[in-house]
């Protein structure tokens, strides 16, 4: 961590590294736990970006990082946010500035998510279905081993952390709903009608889509839970994805 004070932000004394630190036999360095050191989605050159955005960004990507490091090196619960604030060198108003939630400090990418879904529906191909253009994003994240496809090298300490605290467990559960609602908004919105109020069909479309996703992610954790490498996860996974989208081209038929 550099030692200057970061223009913008308040500093604070007393934050400890643990960047590289193992626990257990297993190193968990930036590097080891998902792509958490990148917001992925976005280049810190990104001509879309002002300075000040560029640096607003990397200020959040900071503090998520130590966070992240600490949940995962003492648990979740076990962690305050002055601790985030200290190891990421700002202070703790800082903190709730770019995440009102504590639990949002470790769930940083449900924003990205809600993104990646609205972009991938609106920006379709003019031939392209609403459940393609899902089929597209799912495995295009999975193959570039995406924090947000659920596989990846040193993932299981990602996971082991959140099935360890009832409030990230929480969390997820309004991160599904979350997705849920906006992606049965945005299938109204694809079939002409009311995104503000989508009616029974794309909300019941939404709803079997996000269970089929997440029954196919909970497959590919406990998979990794269970030491299951990365790579040969990631295999299985794609395999499963293919299939739970056929399955859902026949449940759905005016989707596919």
């Amino acid at each position: 961590m550099a030692d200057e004070q970061r223009r913008g932000d308040e500093p604070a004394t007393g934050g400890e590294r643990i960047s590289g630190e193992r626990i257990g036999d297993e190193r968990i360095g930036d590097e080891r736990i998902g792509g958490r050191q990148e917001e992925a989605g976005f280049d810190e050159e990104d001509g879309r970006l002002t300075l000040r955005e560029r640096k607003k960004l990397k200020t959040r990507q900071r503090i998520s990082g130590e966070a992240t490091l600490l949940f995962i090196r003492r648990g979740f619960d076990n962690v305050t946010v002055a601790e985030v604030a200290r190891a990421a060198e700002v202070s703790t108003m800082t903190v709730f500035n770019y995440f009102p939630r504590k639990e949002d400090l470790f769930l940083d990418r449900i924003p990205e998510a809600l993104e990646l879904i609205t972009r991938a529906i609106r920006e379709r191909g003019a031939d392209e279905s609403p459940l393609a253009a899902l089929r597209r994003l799912t495995l295009g994240l999975l193959a570039e081993r995406h924090p947000l496809a659920a596989v990846g090298e040193g993932f299981e300490h990602f996971w082991r952390t959140v099935l360890e605290s009832p409030a990230l467990r929480a969390r997820g559960r309004e991160a599904v709903e979350e997705m849920e609602n906006t992606l049965g908004a945005l299938l109204a919105e694809a079939a002409g009608g009311d995104a503000a109020r989508p009616g029974h069909d794309a909300r019941l479309a939404a709803a079997l889509i996000i269970a089929a996703i997440r029954v196919a992610y909970a497959d590919a954790v406990a998979r990794q839970l269970g030491g299951d490498p990365a790579d040969e996860v990631a295999v299985g996974q794609e395999v499963v994805l293919w299939r739970t989208f056929d399955a859902l081209e026949r449940a759905l038929p005016g989707l596919g």
